[in-house]
């Protein structure tokens, strides 16, 4: 089930413009911008401590974990992650968005799913596992929330499919979409072509083509303006 952090969330309400220096200002202090909304209350622009986002985020139930979130002023509300981004090159958060929960009512997410076991078609019969769907949308209520889902996947043989009706179901938890999807399954290795058929099937360098179309249409430029110029004189 979903797990609850013990630590809570505290959050400190932001003032004044909310603009990318204003967010600047807050990571300077060594806070990151966040919002807080849901529960039929008002959206709250707040900063947070990235360090306990954080640890949320690498803990076995990740930003499903349900945690209480204390806004200073406010009374203590349940809370998840339903959103964050990253700085591209050094991984660090910039901002994040917090939902309010309400324990009774049922709530969409989506759980990572992890495969268990070898393949009977692995070991013995020459496949591979495929593992085609790696997170399922699910709609529960949020105590029933799992952290994940496994399937044993060791009696698949070769040309096996795991469906989404195949993983473990319980009357707490509805999947969404489409029951007969594929998770994952046990497929042949594909042999390389020949390089000599993969010499003579390759395209004509569309890349390169384009790349050199570009390339030539300034200097085709230059011997018109040179023959103008030439005419002036």
């Amino acid at each position: 089930m979903a797990t609850t952090n013990t630590e809570a969330v505290v959050a400190t309400p932001r003032e004044g413009k909310f603009n990318k220096n204003a967010a600047r200002r807050v990571r300077v202090a060594g806070k990151i911008p966040a919002v807080v909304y849901g529960a039929g209350q008002d959206a709250v622009a707040v900063a947070v401590d990235p360090k306990v986002i954080t640890r949320i985020l690498h803990s076995d139930s990740g930003h499903n974990t349900i945690f209480d979130l204390n806004v200073e002023g406010s009374t203590v509300v349940k809370a998840m992650i339903v959103d964050w981004q990253h700085e591209p090159i050094k991984g660090h958060l910039l901002h994040i968005d917090l939902k309010r929960i309400a324990m009774d009512k049922a709530m969409i997410v989506s759980v990572p799913i992890q495969l268990v076991g070898v393949p009977v078609g692995v070991k013995s019969q020459g496949g591979i596992l495929e593992h085609v769907i790696r997170e399922v949308e699910i709609e529960c209520l949020p105590g029933d929330i799992p952290s994940h889902l496994d399937v044993d996947v060791s009696n698949l043989e070769l040309h096996g499919i795991i469906h989404i009706s195949d993983l473990p179901h319980s009357g707490s938890i509805k999947f969404l979409g489409d029951e007969n999807a594929t998770v994952a399954h046990v497929t042949i290795i594909k042999e390389e072509a020949p390089a000599a058929d993969a010499v003579a099937a390759a395209p004509t360098e569309p890349e390169v083509a384009k790349k050199g179309k570009t390339d030539a249409a300034a200097p085709a430029a230059a011997p018109a303006a040179d023959a103008k110029d030439a005419k002036k004189k």
